[in-house]
């Protein structure tokens, strides 16, 4: 008898401790990223692997880019403001598909790629001051005889699985019943290659990646970026929404960047400059769109 009182004694604490697990995940959850930085003695940088300038991977499969260097600047802020030495930093690869549900979830405490700050997408999550702003276009073989949307009749046309771009295309040929058959690459590299082998006649892209992905080509000029703007975009730093407290720093941090002049130099380093693995220039100079972002931070989105 005495085991059994004791027995369902502890089956009754257990039951008690178990109860009280939600409510001790929702308050560490509630603390927020910084607080899960000052607990973890880490913080998780998501990065792209081909989203070159941006965030990609060099010589040595490190990860590199515009978007990256930005982060590491956020990294030394959230040192400051915790007062930590020192910040593990840890990397996760991440893709157009699965870079949204894996800040969600945790595992990425911010996200330093290529991605578009779309006012849907912040139901989900938050984003920085636009680090960048650019047109939608299309890639093409330069021989392919394709210049503009209705060109595309008949044609295969690739974009990047998670990316808005076939909606753009369809949301711009409304009323003119363009016929083209759809296929999706992994990611930006996955879709060049459709293009370069032949399998697809135009990639539809941000032009700034696409700008990237044909610098860092075997044979630029067999490329060319064509047709009209199917909509101006925003590229910013992605992490969990409602969490002020790391907004506040990350705000704070880019918008300094801009107001100093360090963001316009980091820009010309990676967008009109040789950079690594090749020394390849992207060629891409400051738009009056990335300008006005410079001069007006903004995280509204599109």
């Amino acid at each position: 008898m005495p085991m059994f009182r004791l027995s369902s004694a502890l089956r009754a604490t257990a039951l008690a401790l178990c109860s009280l697990l939600p409510a001790v995940a929702s308050l560490a959850q509630d603390g927020g990223t910084l607080a899960k930085i000052k607990a973890s003695g880490a913080i998780t940088l998501g990065h792209r692997e081909s989203s070159f300038g941006f965030s990609y991977l060099d010589a040595n499969l490190k990860p590199i880019g515009y978007s990256m260097d930005i982060c590491q600047r956020i990294v030394e802020a959230a040192k400051a403001q915790l007062k930590m030495p020192a910040i593990e930093v840890k990397y996760q690869s991440v893709t157009s598909g699965n870079r949204i549900p894996l800040v969600v979830n945790g595992t990425v405490d911010i996200e330093c790629g290529s991605t578009t700050n779309l006012v849907e997408r912040q139901k989900q999550v938050a984003f920085s001051p636009d680090i960048f702003r650019y047109n939608v276009r299309m890639l093409t073989r330069a021989d392919a005889g394709i210049r503009s949307i209705s060109d595309l009749q008949g044609k295969s046309v690739v974009t990047t699985t998670g990316t808005t771009s076939f909606r753009l295309l369809r949301d711009a040929d409304r009323g003119r019943g363009l016929e083209v058959t759809p296929l999706a690459g992994k990611d930006h590299a996955d879709s060049f290659l459709l293009v370069e082998s032949g399998r697809a006649q135009a990639f539809v892209l941000d032009d700034i990646l696409l700008a990237g992905l044909i610098a860092n080509a075997r044979n630029p000029k067999d490329f060319a970026i064509v047709g009209e703007s199917l909509r101006t975009e925003n590229q910013s730093l992605m992490f969990r929404k409602d969490d002020p407290a790391f907004k506040a720093l990350v705000d704070r941090v880019v918008g300094d960047m801009m107001k100093s002049g360090e963001m316009e130099k980091l820009y010309n380093k990676w967008f009109t400059s040789p950079i690594p693995p090749k020394g390849v220039n992207i060629n891409y100079p400051l738009n009056a769109e990335t300008k006005d972002a410079f001069a007006n931070p903004s995280s509204k989105g599109i």
